[in-house]
């Protein structure tokens, strides 16, 4: 080798040191890698309430190894989501819930599809003829899927030896005026803790719902907006642990001050995902941890 490649390859090393040192002293905690201590081993579950904005995104790894993804954000989310979900080790989606067809909650949902390895895919047995719900059936057909029906009653898992149940307790009547009302409502129980999941529902679906809503960790409906968290439903979840799905300064005010109150007045800890982006919540069937600030969902 030549003295002047040697000198522009040392040029080209002591640049590169450089960029790092650069870097390095940028704030780039929102892309740093997932903490080990987040990502699911056997006998734990993981539920990463992802920060997408405005949006619900929810990557739950169960303790039996499957994964389920409830919910996918907006349009511009999607590979985001799976890089995220690859990055805690899984190529696999075994189920994808829809909790209602509005964009915010399926945005992404087609590309997911097309572009990921899954199971079973749940949505509740209402329509619309928006673009992006018509491409998330049109995805699902062409993988060879089926759309199986999101209701009150359907049970996912009911494993009594890993002492894991997953139900869905709503809808358990569709209102096709607001597709709110037609959320699908999951519990997931395991061990001694349970996870309760609202979608959108508001007080009106809220009241149908007969099944037991009692849960550790709720995730709170329609991103905290005062009709989808009346006393009534605190009362019957008593929850220890709030999340709060939402955008940061969005134009709907959510979450609603009074919803705020409610859940400070009944003593559960609240997390929100404007304020401390992706949020972890762990369980080893008795023990239940939070952690948080660790990753943003960016714009494809």
């Amino acid at each position: 080798m030549t003295c002047l490649k040697i000198k522009k390859l040392l040029s080209a090393i002591a640049i590169a040191i450089s960029v790092i040192f650069a870097m390095s002293s940028c704030d780039l905690s929102i892309y740093a890698d997932i903490p080990k201590s987040f990502v699911s081993g056997g006998g734990t579950l993981v539920a990463h309430y992802l920060d997408v904005g405005q949006g619900d995104s929810i990557f739950i790894e169960l303790p039996n190894n499957e994964t389920m993804l409830i919910d996918a954000g907006e349009n511009y989310h999607g590979a985001s989501i799976i890089e995220y979900i690859r990055d805690c080790g899984r190529d696999r989606i075994d189920y994808l819930i829809g909790t209602h067809p509005h964009t915010d909650h399926i945005g992404s949902m087609a590309y997911i599809v097309r572009n990921f390895d899954i199971g079973s895919v749940y949505l509740p047995n209402v329509s619309t003829n928006t673009y992006t719900y018509q491409k998330l059936l049109e995805a699902v057909k062409k993988k060879g899927l089926k759309v199986k029906t999101g209701k009150s009653g359907v049970k996912l898992i009911d494993d009594s030896d890993d002492d894991l149940r997953i139900t869905i307790l709503g809808p358990v009547k569709t209102d096709v005026k607001n597709l709110n009302n037609a959320s699908i409502v999951l519990k997931i129980e395991y061990g001694e803790t349970s996870f309760l999941f609202m979608g959108d529902a508001e007080k009106a679906e809220l009241k149908t719902i007969k099944a037991d809503l009692s849960a550790d960790v709720l995730k709170v409906g329609h991103h905290g907006s005062d009709t989808s968290t009346p006393q009534s439903l605190l009362d019957s979840v008593d929850p220890k642990i709030a999340v709060i799905s939402v955008g940061k300064d969005n134009d709907y005010g959510h979450p609603n001050p009074k919803t705020l109150k409610r859940l400070e007045d009944i003593g559960c800890e609240i997390y929100r995902t404007d304020e401390e982006q992706t949020i972890a919540v762990t369980s080893d069937g008795q023990n239940i941890d939070v952690q948080t600030g660790f990753r943003t969902i960016e714009r494809e």
